[in-house]
Formats: structure tokens, sequence, C-alpha cells
């Protein structure tokens, strides 16, 4: 196998983010899938910002979601999907411009449910890297219906 190809595991989450209306309609990009772990990017653009032109905090929640909700499907059945159940985020900073990074990790996979983190970073056209936000998230796996 060509060491540069995607993995099985990245090509099975690509298919479902590619699905994903509200991820493709922001711009949002899916950077890395490992078991237990996806990383996701937010573009800064109009689409994403509120009133005063920093990130809206629904962005970062949605790209927070996304990400902890991707790496839970890592780590299920391949007939499955996931859905969230709860999160809570906690928004630590306000950024214009650059681009969002959310880093989604499993904490505990379950039978019936799967608990996520995500840690949402800012990286500035410089390479300048700052905490933005973080989240935590309860899913259950659902049949996979496509």
């Amino acid at each position: 196998m060509d060491a540069s190809a995607p993995s099985a595991l990245f090509l099975r989450i690509e298919a479902s983010f590619l699905r994903q209306g509200l991820m493709q309609h922001l711009g949002a990009r899916l950077l890395r899938v490992e078991p237990g772990l996806c990383e996701v990017a937010l573009p800064y653009s109009d689409r994403v910002t509120q009133q005063q032109g920093s990130f809206h905090g629904g962005a970062m929640g949605a790209l927070a979601d996304i990400a902890g909700g991707y790496a839970a499907l890592t780590v299920t059945a391949e007939d499955s999907e996931v859905t969230t159940v709860e999160y809570k985020i906690n928004f630590l900073a306000g950024f214009k411009d650059g681009e969002l990074r959310a880093l989604g990790r499993v904490v505990k996979a379950g039978k019936r449910i799967v608990v996520t983190a995500a840690e949402v970073t800012h990286l500035s056209a410089d390479g300048k890297e700052s905490a933005c936000a973080l989240m935590q998230q309860t899913l259950v796996p659902v049949p996979k219906r496509y």
C-alpha cells in the first residue's frame, strides 16, 4: 500500500464527513483520523463570523462537535454512525482571521455511550497557536442509514 494513501479508517470517516451539509457550507476540512482521534479545520470566512467579525461561538461549537463525533465514530462498528446526546463547551478566547483547528479524542468508549473531549485552537497566519475552546461530549452509536 502507498504510504501516502489515506487509510481505510480515514476514508470511512471522510465518506461521512462529506455528507455533512453544514461542514461543507462552512468550508471545514478533515485533516487527520486515527483510532480514537479526529482533527478538523475551519478557515476564517464571512460564513463563520459573529457581528463583531470574530469566529462565531456556534461555528466553534459545531467544529468541536464534529471533531469529537468523528473521533467517536472511529471506535464504533462500521455499520454504525454516532449522534451527539449532549456537549458542554467553554469558550476561552475569540479570534479573527486565520483558522480554527479542533482535535477530538475519545475519553471512554462504552457499548452504549462514547465520551469525547475536543480542544479548539486558533492558528494565525504567522503560525501562532492559541487556545480557543474546550468541549466535553457524550455520543451514542446509531444505525447507519445510508
